[in-house]
């Protein structure tokens, strides 16, 4: 597993995933469910730390918010 993170927060993501979740106008419940039926272990709890930066987010994980979302992984990451 690689970790993204910049030693403060405990991933680089969650602004993004907020954004993009918003965007399509689904609750943190509604995106997990989603997940969910795609087969993925997700919960809201989940998705609220993500979006918190408090949780790590595995590559699996990545790779399943990456394809939901329909964008690349590295456009879940801010520009440096």
């Amino acid at each position: 597993m690689i970790i993204y993170w910049d030693g403060k927060n405990k991933n680089l993501i969650g602004p993004r995933i907020k954004e993009l979740r918003k965007k399509r106008k689904l609750t943190q419940k509604e995106l997990a469910i989603q997940l969910q039926l795609l087969g993925y272990e997700f919960n809201d709890l989940t998705i609220l730390r993500i979006e918190q930066q408090t949780r790590f987010v595995s590559d699996i994980e990545l790779l399943a918010l990456s394809s939901f979302f329909n964008v690349d992984m590295k456009d879940l990451f801010p520009e440096s």
